[in-house]
C-alpha cells in the first residue's frame, strides 16, 4: 500500500506527528479559500456566459425583424409594381397637365378627355420609378393602402355645395383652365 508523502516524512522522522498534524490543518483552510474562490469565478463565468447568450438571441431577433421588415416592404412594392402595369391609362395626348412633385412641377402629356377626368378625380397620377402614370382613382386607393407617397396628384372630389359666406361663390371656375 501505498503511504502518502506526510506518512513517509513521519516514519523517517523528518516531521514528527505534531507538525504533520499541524501542517494539515494549515492546508485545509488553503483548500477550502481555493474551493470557494473556484466557486465564485465558476458562477462569474456562467453569468457571462448567460449574459452572451441572451445578447446573441436580441441581435438575431433584431436582424430577423429586419430580414422580414425588408420582405414585407419587398413584397409591398412588387403589389404596387403590379397594380401600376396591369391598370395604368395610356396618357395620349398633346395636351399638358401640370402638377407638384414635392416642390417641383411636373408635367405629363394628356387628351382634353383624361383633362376632366384628372380634374374630377375619375384618374389619378402615380409615380413608378421615375415615370409617373395615370391610374384609376380605385386602383389609386388600393396603392395608397400600401404606400401613400405613390400617390402624386389626385383631385379632390368637387363639392357642389358653396359655403354662404364665400364672396366667389358665384364665379365658377372653368373646368378647361390650364395653369
Amino acid at each position: 500500500m501505498a503511504d502518502s508523502l506526510s506518512d513517509q516524512l513521519k516514519k523517517s522522522g523528518l516531521v514528527s506527528k505534531k507538525k504533520a498534524k499541524q501542517l494539515a490543518q494549515e492546508k485545509r483552510p488553503k483548500n477550502q479559500q481555493q474551493k470557494k474562490l473556484n466557486k465564485l469565478e465558476a458562477e462569474k463565468n456562467r453569468l457571462q456566459l448567460e449574459k452572451s447568450r441572451a445578447d446573441k438571441v436580441a441581435k438575431d431577433k433584431q436582424l430577423n425583424l429586419q430580414k422580414t421588415d425588408k420582405a414585407a416592404r419587398k413584397a409591398i412594392a412588387a403589389q404596387i409594381k403590379q397594380l401600376i402595369e396591369t391598370n395604368k391609362i395610356q396618357s395620349d395626348g398633346e395636351q399638358e397637365f401640370k402638377f407638384a412633385d414635392g416642390k417641383t412641377i411636373k408635367r405629363v402629356l394628356v387628351s382634353s378627355k383624361q383633362v376632366n377626368q384628372l380634374s374630377k378625380g375619375v384618374i389619378v397620377v402615380v409615380k413608378q420609378g421615375d415615370q409617373y402614370i395615370l391610374v384609376p382613382a380605385l386602383v389609386a386607393d388600393r396603392i395608397a393602402e400600401r404606400d401613400s407617397s405613390r400617390i402624386i396628384f389626385r383631385a379632390e372630389k368637387p363639392t357642389d355645395i358653396a359655403d354662404e359666406d364665400d364672396l366667389y361663390a358665384d364665379y365658377k371656375i372653368p373646368d378647361d383652365l390650364m395653369w
